[in-house]
């Protein structure tokens, strides 16, 4: 089983997915470094070149190919909701926890990050960051089987959180 991290861009999953690697001694892989690494170019060059249709597309291969692995902690993209089929993908062999925070706290830890290109083009961050939420927010709860908010809880709290909820769930006979 995979334990999977979805949320918008700061909202802690990969400070959380390296601290449930160590914890747990899972593998943790991100989609984005896995992304990056095969496109062999940041995602920002990435959309510059070839569009935001490429990197999805680069985004639902690299689902696929981690849903097929084991005991795997994946940090995955924020976009990763934007397509269905990738949750189905990431569910197959996976507990799917949402990572929230409030939009204040994720402005806050995001407003200097430049990794990532904006996804409107034309509004402004503040703007943008709360689209998107509004956009998102339904994909991210029906993908979900678990919500951590990491505004109120944390790092150890939520990681504590999401090691108490796998152990319940992998002691039961049968996830489906």
């Amino acid at each position: 089983m995979n334990i999977v991290l979805i949320g918008y861009r700061g909202t802690g999953k990969t400070t959380i997915a390296r601290k449930l690697g160590e914890r747990l001694a899972m593998q943790v892989v991100s989609m984005d470094e896995e992304i990056v690494k095969r496109a062999g170019k940041p995602i920002p060059e990435i959309v510059k070149q070839s569009g935001w249709n490429h990197f999805r597309d680069l985004e639902s291969d690299v689902a696929g190919d981690f849903a097929h692995r084991d005991g795997l902690i994946i940090d995955a993209g924020g976009g990763i909701v934007v397509r269905p089929e990738n949750i189905e993908s990431l569910k197959t062999n996976g507990l799917i926890f949402w990572l929230v925070a409030d939009e204040e706290t994720i402005i806050s830890r995001i407003m200097y990050d430049r990794q990532r290109p904006s996804l409107s083009g034309t509004k402004s961050f503040v703007d943008e960051v709360s689209e998107i939420l509004a956009e998102r927010t339904p994909k991210y709860r029906a993908a979900a089987d678990h919500i951590i908010d990491t505004a109120k809880n944390s790092v150890d709290e939520a990681v504590e959180a999401i090691i108490q909820i796998v152990s319940q769930d992998t002691a039961k006979p049968d996830r489906s």
